[in-house]
């Protein structure tokens, strides 16, 4: 993490109020970096300025009642309180503490535009995530079957990858996204963006089957986008490979190491 803070006069310097910033440190957990503040209002700037940084921010899915996400006793996965980003930190440490790449042909550049393949999932009661840090011995609701759609997109993206325009594929797996993408690129780190409408922790470590994270260079986009678009595939844009780090929504999880040694 970066070790550059900020006391309240350089907050409100940079325009944010004193209720605004105590809602910023609500959502992370620990006083904020100048980066970390720099990069919530360029969000603020470019989704949702038509309301207050205040306003915008507790609209927020992610900003939630401190130290309340634990599994309550419910059937009900919507009631397990959503994790602030330092407490998801945390979690994506447990989860893919000595991970490593998988073999592949050629080692990824930095720089390499991800892409996840299929819907975006709300869905986490299935996975390693619900088991090790919630307890959830069995998943509230029935796992969905996705054999035939993983075929249908393995096939197209077998065909992207062998005309060159994928640098890499694989599938979203244990540990959810975060720690499949950890796989995926390490040695590399990666910056990626969350969509605000889906929790947090589901986004990052749901293992719902029929998604896959797909490598290539920002060349390819065009062309990518055009043939998901013809095979009638969602695909969620995340952000880009990077040098040692890893960064969700601007957030600094750390370096590559930390999760892999």
């Amino acid at each position: 993490m970066s070790e550059q803070t900020v006391d309240f006069e350089q907050v409100e310097a940079m325009g944010i109020s004193r209720p605004a910033y105590d809602e910023v440190l609500d959502i992370l957990g620990h006083q904020p970096s100048i980066d970390e503040l720099s990069t919530l209002l360029a969000m603020w700037e470019s989704n949702g300025k038509q309301q207050s940084l205040y306003g915008w921010l507790r609209g927020q899915h992610h900003a939630v009642e401190r130290n309340e996400y634990l599994y309550s006793g419910s059937a009900d996965h919507r009631a397990i309180r959503e994790p602030k980003v330092k407490e998801c930190m945390a979690i994506a440490a447990e989860l893919c503490h000595g991970s490593r790449s998988a073999s592949r042909r050629a080692a990824l550049d930095t720089g390499l535009l991800l892409y996840m393949v299929g819907n975006v999932s709300s869905e986490f009661a299935d996975s390693e995530y619900a088991r090790r840090c919630l307890h959830l011995v069995e998943a509230p609701m029935a796992a969905q079957g996705h054999g035939d759609d993983c075929q249908y997109i393995e096939m197209i993206l077998s065909a992207l990858a062998d005309g060159a325009m994928l640098a890499a594929r694989t599938s979203v797996a244990q540990g959810g996204l975060f720690c499949s993408l950890l796989r995926f690129v390490a040695p590399l780190g990666f910056d990626i963006l969350a969509p605000r409408e889906v929790r947090l922790d589901a986004f990052l470590f749901g293992e719902e089957q029929g998604r896959y994270l797909v490598a290539l260079p920002e060349s390819q986009d065009d062309a990518f986008l055009l043939k998901m678009d013809e095979a009638r595939l969602n695909c969620c844009f995340l952000g880009r490979t990077t040098k040692n780090r890893l960064l969700v929504d601007g957030f600094d999880f750390g370096p590559v190491a930390c999760y892999t040694d």
